[in-house]
C-alpha cells in the first residue's frame, strides 16, 4: 500500500507541475525530493507496522542555491545587511553555525531595524539549534515580521524552517500568508506559490493516509 501511495504523490505531482508550468529548474528538486523519499521507504520502511504517530527529526538541508536566489529577490542582495547575510552564508557552508549566528547579530547591531537580517537570525538559529524552530529562532522570526509585517519574506522563511522540521501544517500557515502578502507580477511570487502549492497537495495527500 505504501508503494501504491508513493506512485500516487508522484504522478499527481507531476500532473500539478505540468498544470502549472512549473520551470524546469524546480523539477530536479522535486524530483530529488520524491527520489529520497522513495530511498528513505525502500531502505526503511514497514508496510506490516501498525500506524502510530511520528515525531519529525531534524534533517540537515545541503547549501541551495534557488533558495538563496529567491531570498536575494525577496530583500535584495547589494545592501549594507545583505553582506552579513552572505557572510553568514559562507559560515553556514564550512559547518560553522555558531560563527553564522554572531556574524548576523553583528549586522543586527549595525542594522536593528533590517528585517532581512531578523529573518536570517531566525534561519541561522533554526540550523545552529540542532534544525529545529527554538525559542531564538521564533523570536528572530517574529521580530523580522513586526518590522516588516507587509513584507512576505519573513513568514517565507519561518515556513522554511518548519518545513526542515517536518512541521509542515505550521509551514503551510507561514506560506500561506508570505503568499498573500507576495504583490501580484513580482518575480518572487510564482516561486512561493508553487512550493505551497506543492505543500498543500501533500498534506491532502497526508490527510488522506490518515483516515
Amino acid at each position: 500500500m505504501g508503494w501504491v501511495c508513493l506512485a500516487v504523490i508522484g504522478a499527481g505531482t507531476l500532473g500539478a507541475m505540468l498544470l502549472l508550468r512549473v520551470p524546469r529548474l524546480l523539477w530536479t528538486m522535486v524530483g530529488a525530493a520524491l527520489m529520497l523519499g522513495a530511498a528513505g521507504y525502500a531502505l526503511q520502511g514497514r508496510p506490516t507496522m501498525p500506524a502510530r504517530g511520528a515525531t519529525p527529526d531534524a534533517v540537515a538541508i545541503p547549501d541551495d542555491p534557488m533558495i538563496a536566489d529567491l531570498r536575494d529577490r525577496l530583500f535584495g542582495r547589494f545592501t549594507g545587511d545583505g553582506a552579513y547575510m552572505i557572510a553568514a552564508d559562507a559560515m553556514e557552508r564550512a559547518g560553522e553555525r555558531r560563527a553564522a549566528v554572531q556574524a548576523v547579530l553583528g549586522g543586527i547591531r549595525h542594522y536593528p531595524q533590517s528585517a532581512a537580517l531578523w529573518t536570517q537570525l531566525g534561519t541561522t538559529y533554526a540550523a545552529h539549534d540542532g534544525g529545529r524552530v527554538s525559542p531564538p529562532a521564533l523570536f528572530a522570526f517574529q521580530q523580522a515580521m513586526r518590522l516588516a509585517p507587509l513584507h512576505p519574506g519573513p513568514p517565507f522563511f519561518a515556513g522554511l524552517a518548519y518545513i526542515r522540521t517536518g512541521d509542515f501544517a505550521e509551514a503551510d500557515r507561514y506560506w500561506t500568508r508570505a503568499l498573500r502578502l507576495s504583490p501580484a507580477g513580482t518575480s518572487y511570487r510564482r516561486d512561493i506559490a508553487v512550493r505551497l502549492m506543492l505543500l498543500d497537495r501533500f498534506l491532502s495527500f497526508q490527510r488522506r493516509g490518515e483516515r
